[in-house]
């Protein structure tokens, strides 16, 4: 049995009131991440998550809303008193990025001994790499974020978790989410196109492409909050637990 948490479900903005994206992964062995955005530490003690606990975090790609809240994560863990090591896998450029965070945010935290190791891995497309319990699989999309951006899909326990990351539509997506168990897709408008971003009317018109078993939809404006009935789709919601 996996257990995938919605740790967080929002946008950049916290359309909604909701905390940026962070989905859990849980149930074979060692818990993950898919993405860290800046609010994820709030969320996860608001869920009664303990941060320690997280083995591994995979990044789809680096802004702020999905990958921030690792800064305040590690000085969480060297505060609190972690042990175990902590693994980090990203786009190319992943630890440089983190680092010149954690100095911005917290000058000299970066280079400060701690008693647990962080472990940075960077992903290539189309290549396979072991990241704690997990297998993951990264797929190159477009969105402009200063790195290669990816989707993710990530083969933990015995079944496969993909997600979208933030992107506008590419045939990468339906390599990524082929016979998942999950897709989670971001849907950020109903139907308004915007450049480096998926509208829901675009990914309707493509679900037959995708594949997956199940389709969840994330990383909704007020926009594509206010027409969620209309998807007719499951959305995600803000610590909202699902059973594969």
């Amino acid at each position: 049995m996996v257990e995938v948490q919605f740790i967080g479900s929002g946008d950049a903005f916290g359309s909604g009131g909701r905390f940026q994206t962070c989905i859990a992964l849980r149930g074979a062995g060692e818990n993950l991440l898919i993405d860290c955005g800046a609010s994820s530490l709030i969320a996860m003690k608001r869920l009664g998550i303990d941060p320690s606990s997280i083995s591994a975090i995979v990044l789809t790609h680096l802004h702020g809303d999905h990958f921030a809240g690792i800064p305040l994560l590690i000085l969480d863990g060297q505060f609190n008193r972690r042990t175990a090591p902590l693994k980090i896998a990203g786009p190319p450029g992943v630890r440089e990025r983190i680092e010149a965070a954690m100095e911005v945010m917290f000058p000299g935290s970066s280079k400060v001994g701690r008693r647990f190791s962080v472990e940075y891995v960077e992903l290539a497309a189309r290549q396979s790499t072991q990241i704690g319990a997990a297998t993951v699989t990264a797929f190159e999309v477009k969105h402009a974020s200063g790195a290669t951006p990816f989707a993710v899909r990530v083969a933990y326990g015995a079944k496969i978790v993909a997600y979208s990351g933030d992107t506008e539509w590419t045939y990468t997506l339906a390599d990524a989410a082929k016979d998942a168990d999950l897709f989670i897709a971001e849907a950020y408008y109903f139907e308004k196109p915007i450049k480096f971003h998926l509208d829901f009317r675009t990914l309707e018109t493509h679900r037959a492409e995708l594949g997956c078993k199940r389709l969840i939809l994330t990383h909704m404006s007020d926009d594509m909050l206010r027409h969620r009935e209309d998807a007719a789709v499951e959305c995600a919601d803000d610590g909202k637990v699902i059973t594969l």
